[in-house]
């Protein structure tokens, strides 16, 4: 048995990091395998397995430094570190509480809330064009927004324009009353839900009337120059390589775009290629111009998203090795 003191600084910490019930020390112990009592009212043992005892203690100190900030944590984002500790991680869950994207409601704090987050806002600092790839869950648009809205608070472009392609995802809204800009509203619904909570809806309002936040469909972006302006490119996988190419060469100076997309959610019709797929490739040695992959270990939403995304991708598998199998039966008829 193997053991390792961690020192309590209060008991408003130990209370924090406990949880409710001990909602929390018993989750890092059930994941980690080991045991976690208090020694004189200002220490905490880790014993069990040396491996496992030196996770835990790395994981519990990591949350003592962020819970002496002030901070709170949280049950999901304890999970995700326990994962990356795991996998042998050197990345710590504090570096993430080191990063705030300030936005213009004030009581609004929003932090990377995984690693993979966290390289969206370290390469959006060091280039101009910002790919982020991956899929549904991990925040892509919801990050996208809030960068954009903390640079248009910081002065640091004029306006935001948001830019969707109308690919209807097996419905039609042509039966919906109204112009062409409520009959495509529902596709910018994402982009909506994201802003709402990081602005007043009266401010949201005055910037769409005054042309500070402008939200248009792909289609409209051709023959204009977009200069001193943050724009998002979301659901990029319905692009066509044309488009795409028609959208990026709208870039001018001053400005910033992020493009955001999941390359398995392709709604365009059968034997039309997704720009977003042909697009790494092409612009791979363009200094400027990044690509963030983002993975399962990334989703943010219910832990219920994470296993659907697996349990789609184990699905995928098994009918790919079906059509191989059915290839090799039928193969195997006509040559008998």
């Amino acid at each position: 048995m193997y053991e390792d003191l961690v020192f309590i600084e209060s008991e408003e910490e130990l209370r924090e990091l406990f949880g409710n019930l001990d909602a929390k020390i018993n989750f890092i112990c059930d994941s980690l395998g080991v045991k976690v009592s208090v020694r004189n009212g200002n220490h905490l043992t880790i014993s069990g397995n040396k491996k496992n005892v030196k996770q835990a203690t790395r994981l519990i100190e990591d949350l003592l430094a962020i819970i002496r900030r002030g901070n709170q944590v949280n049950l999901s984002e304890i999970k995700y570190q326990i994962d990356m500790v795991k996998q042998n991680s050197s990345c710590h869950l504090n570096e993430l509480y080191n990063m705030e994207i300030q936005v213009f409601k004030k009581d609004k704090i929003i932090r990377p809330k995984t690693f993979g987050q966290k390289q969206v806002l370290d390469a959006i600092n060091t280039n101009e064009i910002l790919f982020v790839i991956g899929p549904a869950g991990t925040g892509k648009t919801y990050l996208a927004v809030a960068i954009a809205i903390s640079a248009l608070k910081k002065k640091e472009i004029d306006r935001i324009i948001l830019v969707r392609p109308a690919v209807e995802a097996g419905e039609s809204l042509g039966f919906l009353p109204g112009d062409l800009m409520e009959k495509i509203d529902p596709y910018f619904r994402p982009l909506y839900d994201a802003i709402n909570e990081m602005m007043p809806y009266e401010k949201f309002q005055k910037f769409l009337e005054q042309g500070i936040v402008e939200v248009a469909p792909l289609a409209y972006m051709r023959g204009r120059t977009l200069n001193n302006s943050f724009i998002i490119l979301d659901d990029a996988q319905n692009t066509t390589l044309g488009q795409m190419k028609m959208f990026l060469t709208r870039f001018g100076f001053g400005s910033k775009i992020i493009v955001t997309g999941d390359i398995t959610q392709v709604d365009l019709p059968q034997k039309t290629n997704s720009g977003l797929i042909s697009i790494a490739e092409i612009l791979k040695d363009i200094q400027g111009i990044e690509f963030i992959y983002l993975e399962k270990k990334d989703v943010v939403r219910h832990r219920l998203v994470k296993e659907i995304i697996l349990a789609y991708e184990k699905a995928s598998i098994l009918d790919e090795n079906h059509i191989k199998n059915l290839g090799k039966n039928k193969s195997q008829d006509e040559n008998r």
